[in-house]
């Protein structure tokens, strides 16, 4: 069997891995634009703020070690269009040849792009993005030039917390603008985004939330020198644009059914419309166990699982997807924020009846040397009680916590269960009372 994969980053490469690793009867062909596979973009701000020795192992693998398994693979090549109806991909060289690749199976694992505004002097130069390792390259050019001091960071999710940070590491000028009114509000509620706000303030970074930015002003070379927002101007001699992401999805656009937010809809299989055709990573729809639906989440530990469950049953094994819940975490400034499930806003934005529980107190107990406070919010339905989110905040690494949090979305799990749940005690570690069931046991 002739199975083809178009695009060779994270879901591309765990659908590989595990077909080739498993199916030694499979044919594995990988087409890539890119020079460059398996880009850790994740650590692009721990490289730009020199809290890593170098960008090198942000690669985990490479184009040599898919061949030594039996792969063919081509690299620095476009698909120019693909042949449904005749099982054909059309592909294109940078170095100029143009051939066809057949398949049985297809799996597209194009990814996403970046939201990129259509703002007056939108192509200017020193406006850059941070999707792929060129893009980061870049970016880290520009930071390490000294004539470059100010720094403006459009977009306060993630990507824009970390670079804001990193640049401000870096001894710059920074200023971060979001249109809503606080940092990360598509994960956390303002009572723990404004957490986030007022740590990236007392580390230098100038923070215009509620602030959109309307355009780019340059200089008489073409290259930006400042930002026009609803409320003013800002000096900006590098602009970078951490907006979000839109699914990739051109190349199957006019053949293959479309779900939340324009992505290739999958089954379960992450099989989309086209039963020869699977979808993998940030260009598919993802079940919700928040939610009980579908939607779009872009993550890289998404694709990874589902490029395995495509690889499986593209090899023969039936399995199916289990949902997920959108775990993600942050680390700025010592402050260390994590999620997973909805916050109370995404729940009411989706129409949900929802309550949540609150609760601070030391990891801790009083007398350990080494102590912090952690904050923890438990969101759950009130007609049903299961647990639907959960959120957290330390300077302490409290982040595997959150994964219990996600098992209990997953399986339906009320905010009850957690109210004597078995945790145990050892001072080293945390509290007779610990903060999980004591903020459970406050809820209504």
């Amino acid at each position: 069997m002739n199975v083809v994969i178009v695009g060779a980053n994270h879901a591309g490469i765990a659908a590989a891995n595990t077909l080739l690793d498993n199916y030694p009867e499979v044919n594995v062909t990988m087409v890539d634009r890119n020079s460059n596979l398996s880009y850790l973009g994740c650590g692009t701000a721990l490289w730009v703020g020199r809290q890593i020795d170098s960008y090198q192992k942000l690669f985990y693998t490479n184009k040599e070690a898919f061949e030594a398994k039996g792969a063919t693979i081509h690299m620095e090549t476009s698909v120019t269009g693909i042949d449904f109806a005749g099982h054909v991909v059309h592909c294109a060289g940078a170095d100029g040849s143009v051939f066809d690749v057949s398949y049985d199976k297809l799996i597209l694992a194009t990814g996403s792009l970046p939201i990129s505004p259509k703002l007056p002097g939108a192509d200017l130069e020193g406006i850059s993005f941070l999707k792929l390792f060129q893009e980061g390259q870049e970016v880290d050019r520009q930071v390490s030039d000294e004539s470059v001091r100010s720094i403006a960071v459009i977009g306060a999710g993630y990507i824009g917390v970390e670079i804001a940070e990193a640049a401000k590491r870096r001894g710059k000028e920074v200023r971060l603008f979001d249109i809503a009114p606080t940092s990360l509000a598509s994960y956390y509620d303002p009572e723990f985004a404004h957490l986030m706000d007022e740590r990236l303030a007392e580390g230098g970074v100038e923070c215009h939330f509620g602030e959109a930015v309307t355009a780019y002003e340059g200089d008489e070379a073409g290259h930006v020198r400042a930002v026009t927002t609803s409320s003013g101007s800002y000096p900006a001699d590098l602009v970078v644009n951490a907006i979000g992401f839109v699914p990739n999805v051109e190349l199957g656009r006019e053949h293959l059914e479309l779900g939340a937010k324009g992505a290739y809809r999958v089954d379960s299989h992450q099989r989309t419309s086209d039963p020869d055709v699977y979808a993998i990573g940030d260009c598919a729809t993802i079940w919700s166990n928040a939610l009980r639906e579908e939607t779009y989440i872009a993550l890289a530990t998404n694709a990874v699982r589902t490029g395995i469950v495509a690889g499986h049953n593209v090899g023969g094994t039936p399995l199916e997807g289990i949902g997920v819940q959108g775990s993600n975490a942050i680390s700025v400034f010592g402050l260390n924020l994590c999620s997973t499930g909805l916050s109370v806003a995404a729940a009411e934005r989706a129409g949900m009846d929802v309550a949540f529980s609150d609760f601070a107190d030391l990891q801790r107990p009083g007398f350990m040397r080494e102590n912090a406070e952690v904050k923890i919010r438990i969101v759950y339905e009130k007609d049903s009680r299961r647990v639907v989110g959960a959120q957290l905040a330390s300077t302490m690494d409290v982040s595997m916590a959150i994964h219990m949090f996600s098992l209990a979305i997953e399986e339906g799990v009320s905010i009850d269960r957690l109210k004597l749940l078995d945790i145990f005690f050892l001072p080293h570690f945390n509290q007779p009372y610990n903060y999980i069931t004591m903020c459970a046991l406050g809820a209504k």
